[in-house]
């Protein structure tokens, strides 16, 4: 476990000139102290490891120092081609550049790995879009991913509810949710200062998922998602744009995704929960809201049900979702959404009610 975590150690300080304390403990998930003690192993088997000290400093190697322990084994080789996602890389016309690395990385392989790439393609496959949707690739795909791995400005015209639109962007990042892909873009020439941090946006700054403007009057995230199946025209430009080195797709998109997925919970319902119907509403509605919803519940009554007020999307959405809990939940509020469980109870219980023998199963 500690020799592992010493390889990695020096392979990580191999691959910049600096790393600081703080970085390579999160890199390792161990502790500063312990990474303090993994150097001091380092420098006392013979690897030059040398300390910066102050606020910008770290630890480097001295000398150009090179480890030749890059040599992967079995589950290192399955794990990256595991990496790949086939479908997508066709998608953004990067088939044949990931075919060509796949056979590079398989030929440097030891003999004993060579079976590698077939077991991870056995075990495992990844099928992106969700069910009961066809499978479509935006026709401008290929162009916008040209635009994000150059960082060339996009001139683009983009469909929304009022007609199209045209947009000077500047492309950041690609992402693959449920077989639909997004773009994540600011504005040409638009500065992080005023808007959200390169991290994402607030809930009330566009949490729109469809790109679409908030308004001239609101204030407006330095970055947005734009769906690529509703541009209809893109034109990468000559210019490169300077890219804010800041930015973190991966947190800008889990922020825009959980402030997308609040911004639609527009109405509040009451309810009295069971045990189970406590346990099983993070699975029949939103989950998160489910979850906090139960976390923030009353104290269980003397007959251990709980009272909880749950964020939905509409009625007619609550009424579908909390019809899966049965009679483990009862609707308090508001009133008409109480009257329609009340009129399916009826209705369910002439359905199930006692039948005579031999009846065909209906009163």
């Amino acid at each position: 476990m500690r020799a592992a975590r010493l390889i990695k150690l020096v392979l990580l300080l191999q691959s910049r000139p600096s790393v600081t304390a703080p970085e390579l403990a999160r890199q390792l998930e161990v502790s500063e102290r312990t990474v303090a003690r993994d150097v001091l192993a380092l420098s006392e088997a013979g690897v030059p490891v040398y300390a910066d000290r102050g606020r910008a400093g770290g630890y480097r190697l001295v000398g150009g120092y090179r480890t030749r322990l890059t040599g992967m084994g079995r589950r290192e080789a399955e794990a990256l081609f595991l990496s790949g996602v086939p479908s997508a890389l066709r998608e953004l016309g990067l088939a044949d550049a990931g075919s060509a690395a796949r056979l590079k990385v398989a030929a440097a392989l030891l003999p004993e790995l060579s079976d590698a790439p077939a077991n991870a393609a056995q075990r495992f496959h990844l099928d992106a879009p969700g069910w009961w949707q066809e499978p479509g690739t935006p026709e401008l795909l290929p162009d916008i991913a040209t635009a994000v791995w150059d960082d060339r400005t996009l001139s683009a015209r983009y469909r929304r509810a009022g007609g199209e639109v045209a947009r000077e962007l500047e492309p950041y990042g690609l992402v693959l949710k449920a077989g639909v892909w997004y773009l994540a873009a600011r504005p040409a020439g638009a500065s992080a200062v005023g808007g959200a941090a390169a991290g994402g946006a607030t809930a009330g700054e566009g949490a729109s998922t469809d790109g679409d403007p908030d308004g001239d009057q609101k204030p407006r995230p330095a970055h947005r998602v734009y769906r690529v199946d509703r541009f209809t025209d893109v034109t990468p430009g000559p210019e490169r744009f300077v890219r804010d080195e800041s930015f973190d797709l991966e947190a800008f998109w889990a922020d825009r995704a959980e402030a997308f997925a609040r911004s639609i919970l527009r109405d509040t319902v009451v309810l009295r929960l069971s045990e189970t119907g406590a346990g099983r509403l993070p699975y029949a509605t939103d989950r998160a809201a489910g979850r906090e919803a139960v976390e923030s519940a009353s104290d269980p009554g003397a007959d251990g049900w709980v009272t909880v007020t749950l964020p939905v999307e509409s009625l007619d959405v609550a009424f579908g979702q909390l019809l899966m809990l049965g009679p483990e939940a009862e609707v308090l509020e508001p009133v008409e959404l109480r009257r329609r469980f009340a009129d399916a109870a009826v209705r369910s219980a002439a359905l199930y009610g006692e039948t005579p023998e031999g009846g065909d199963g209906r009163r």
